[in-house]
């Protein structure tokens, strides 16, 4: 059984690990010497702080002993006193420093290294599964079904992103403002993301995972200073707008609250009115991306007072428009979803049903449990218990897994 000090390293883990690595990174410019220098950290952590206790600043301590167990490294391999000393002895920064982009960056170990782990020279889908896994510590199977493939695909990408990497050399460097304009899409999708998993996390019992929707919206603010785009704006829109929901979609004991039944009333209205006020300034731009698309669609659920009184003709109306410029199953889901919503479940299961035929689907609970959900209120008891039986076996999240049970017994 762990005691306390294992619990509290644990949740330094938890919380630092990425920060760690991106400084170390950044000092040490090799991904694989700072990956091996962040575990040798955590494993003199282990059998130091037990029994000298955890120093004040964790942060600093681990980056400090992975520093120094890297030059330990890099004197085993002889790769030459020069090497230390160009690494080591002289700034790692230029002194003059004018930009604030270049600032933020310098001064952002993570934003700096999701944009690095996007470097264009690697594919896109590597950037963006070396950046969730690198920056953000999701586990393989977390990152494959945000992508929907199969968790052996994921770690084929990450392999070919380090191999490529250590081809091509690629440097950790401040990335030129037109460099950081070819990889925003990429940082933009890794933000979102990570925001995701936090949202409704892939398995555990927490459905939500309060520390990556932070870490999202840290970044996502980070990036709105950065690049005040229309698509950063309405990705921070976005995120700011769900979170402002956050407390009443769990139950104190970590059962799922669906929205009918959530208290509106604890809404953060303060989260709202900001991720409104952000929408507006990604509209003026009059370029309305895939990310503003979804902060509108949020939005019109955060200022509806009830379900029933919910603008579904405008949500259906903004996911035509985004399926119009990003055209993906998930989306066209929770567009069959708002339509069973507002013109009958016999539409909505219609629709439902020709999704099932999307192989990327077939393993994707959700549709199952959509498909369950109108089948109930339809009256085909025999269909619905069949579809709520398969999304169970595909569920690997404590509250979810118990909500799709009660709505199952509800009907045995």
């Amino acid at each position: 059984m762990l005691d306390a000090i294992d619990i509290q390293i644990g949740k330094i883990y938890k919380t630092e690990a990425t920060r760690v690595l991106a400084s170390l990174i950044r000092i040490l410019g090799d991904l694989h010497l700072a990956e091996e220098a962040l575990q040798d950290a955590f494993s003199i952590a282990m059998e130091k702080w037990p029994l000298e206790g955890i120093p004040q600043n964790p942060y600093a301590w681990l980056i400090s002993t992975g520093k120094f167990k890297a030059i330990d490294m890099i004197r085993r391999q002889k790769r030459g006193e020069e090497l230390l000393t160009e690494k080591f002895l002289l700034d790692d920064e230029p002194s003059q420093m004018q930009d604030n982009w270049e600032k933020l960056l310098i001064d952002d170990d993570q934003l700096r290294l999701i944009f690095y782990c996007c470097h264009p020279l690697l594919p896109l889908d590597s950037r963006i599964a070396l950046s969730l896994r690198e920056v953000c510590a999701m586990n393989h199977s977390e990152i494959a079904r945000a992508y929907l493939v199969p968790t052996e695909t994921i770690k084929k990408r990450i392999s070919r992103a380090k191999n490529l990497i250590k081809e091509k050399n690629i440097p950790y460097e401040i990335p030129s403002r037109d460099q950081i304009q070819q990889r925003l899409d990429a940082v933009l999708q890794v933000i979102y993301l990570v925001f995701n998993e936090g949202y409704a996390a892939t398995t555990g019992e927490n459905h939500i995972r309060r520390e990556l929707t932070a870490e999202a919206i840290f970044l996502g603010r980070k990036l709105v200073n950065l690049m005040p785009t229309s698509e950063s704006l309405g990705l921070l829109a976005l995120l700011l707008l769900h979170e402002s929901r956050s407390q009443a979609r769990v139950a104190t004991n970590g059962d799922l609250i669906p929205l009918e039944n959530q208290e509106r009333s604890i809404w953060k209205q303060d989260l709202i009115n900001e991720g409104l006020h952000l929408i507006q300034q990604a509209i003026m731009s009059a370029q309305l991306g895939p990310y503003t698309l979804q902060a509108a669609i949020a939005s019109v659920h955060a200022q509806a007072d009830s379900l029933a009184n919910t603008r579904w003709d405008l949500i259906i109306t903004y996911y035509d428009m985004l399926l119009a410029i990003q055209n993906s199953p998930v989306i066209e889901l929770n567009r069959a979803i708002a339509v069973g919503m507002q013109q009958g479940p016999q539409v909505g299961l219609a629709l439902i049903e020709v999704l099932l035929q999307n192989k990327k689907l077939q393993d994707y609970p959700s549709v199952y449990a959509a498909q369950a959900d109108f089948c109930k209120k339809l009256g085909l008891t025999t269909k619905a218990i069949d579809a709520y039986q398969r999304a169970i076996e595909l569920v690997q999240q404590g509250p979810e897994t118990r909500y799709l049970q009660q709505q199952l017994a509800e009907i045995l």
